[in-house]
């Protein structure tokens, strides 16, 4: 095992107390767990490299395995395949509906791993959140979920509108989306406020969208004559 490892985590801490902190430990949680929503493997990759390689994130001991080179290298592979299969028309909404389980587990991960770990973002100096495990899992689950629909809602709308030229370039935005918020959440937790609005902007047009397009192909039905 890497001498350096043993570092890079740590034991328990007791609870600090200061409500401010666990605010932007929750915001963290979350900013990682819905940005495994858009990609599964990111938030995990950006808390294992960020914990192994800067003093940006200390990993409490039960979630050390993501600092290995094993873990790093697995998450790396299934990335590199995330990102071919969802730039693909024809295979994205295919690969939407098998990430429907692995995004949100890896979003109960990611809560779960940061909120148990030490990060330091817009405090001082960030401390563990003193909850249940599994209810953090849960929190990231469902975080991840309602991103991980808000996605699979969208690309639909996207593809139609553009005779499925756009869902390249939509699925780098989505990358780019999950990256950024992947790193901001650890270092500036209130960002994941923006992104939440932004979301949920994007929800709204997204199912305005579709119903326009579903008046579109009803309407003319109507005027046809029987």
């Amino acid at each position: 095992p890497d001498p350096g490892d043993a570092a890079r985590t740590r034991g328990p801490d007791p609870p600090s107390g200061r409500p401010a902190d666990d605010v932007l430990e929750l915001l963290t949680g979350a900013g990682l767990a819905l940005s495994a929503g858009l990609n599964a493997y990111i938030p995990l990759l950006v808390l294992g490299v960020l914990a192994r390689y800067t003093p940006l994130v200390v990993l409490s001991d039960s979630w050390a395995w993501l600092i290995s080179p094993w873990s790093l290298g697995v998450l790396g592979l299934l990335l590199v395949v995330e990102i071919v299969a969802d730039k693909l028309p024809s295979v994205d909404h295919l690969n939407d509906l098998a990430q429907t389980v692995v995004r949100p587990a890896a979003g109960g991960i990611a809560f779960a791993t940061s909120a148990a770990s030490q990060t330091h973002g817009a405090a001082a100096e960030a401390v563990p959140l003193d909850l249940p495990g599994p209810l953090l899992i849960v929190l990231g689950v469902l975080l991840a979920l309602a991103a991980h629909v808000v996605k699979a809602v969208a690309r639909p709308a996207v593809n139609l509108s553009t005779a499925g030229a756009g869902a390249p370039v939509a699925s780098v935005v989505e990358d780019v989306a999950s990256s950024t918020l992947a790193v901001l959440a650890i270092l500036v937790p209130v960002f994941v406020v923006v992104f939440v609005l932004a979301l949920a902007a994007v929800a709204v047009t997204a199912v305005r969208q579709r119903r326009r397009h579903r008046r579109r192909l009803i309407l003319p039905a109507k005027r046809t004559p029987t």
